[in-house]
């Protein structure tokens, strides 16, 4: 007889539906920012844990919002997220003289309120600002919108409390 095999069918269906709907309703939509976390030596690893607590609550107006995976060495703010990694490698373009000089048209070095950092043009817009002349190297990129300036402005007092003037490496 055929009178059972729609109800097969449906029964089939049943659980597979149920489990799209499960799925669907557990995947993220979430715009939760993600970032790479530093692994940087002891010494460095506390300047930046002092620098996680010193950091505001607030850059350029926008409020904390630290990315994925939860860490003293990683910061955010707002969304498309500002976010700080303290503890990262010296850029390879630190090194270079054109740099310190003036002539790099993607890398500029400069300061903002006593904090000296290293700015370069990222791609697809926005800029990444590491720090010179502190015992350890912090990133910060910043994506298109936000005031660089003000978010430079804004991080100078933890950075100048937490992280001496020095040599890093």
């Amino acid at each position: 007889m055929n009178f059972f095999r729609p109800r097969q069918r449906i029964l089939v269906g049943l659980p597979a539906t149920v489990f799209l709907i499960t799925v669907a309703g557990c995947s993220s939509a979430d715009d939760t920012a993600t970032a790479a976390v530093p692994r940087p030596d002891t010494e460095v690893t506390e300047l930046c844990r002092n620098l996680d607590e010193a950091l505001p609550r607030k850059v350029a107006g926008l409020s904390r919002d630290d990315p994925e995976p939860p860490s003293a060495l990683t910061a955010g703010w707002g969304g498309p997220a500002i976010i700080l990694r303290c503890g990262v490698v010296r850029p390879p373009k630190m090194l270079e003289p054109d740099v310190a000089e003036g002539r790099d048209a993607d890398a500029v070095a400069g300061g903002v309120n006593g904090v000296d950092w290293l700015q370069e043009k990222r791609d697809g817009g926005g800029y990444r600002f590491t720090t010179a002349g502190r015992l350890a190297y912090v990133e910060v990129t910043v994506p298109e919108g936000p005031d660089s300036a003000a978010v430079l402005v804004d991080l100078a007092s933890a950075m100048k409390k937490a992280i001496p003037e020095g040599i890093a490496d």
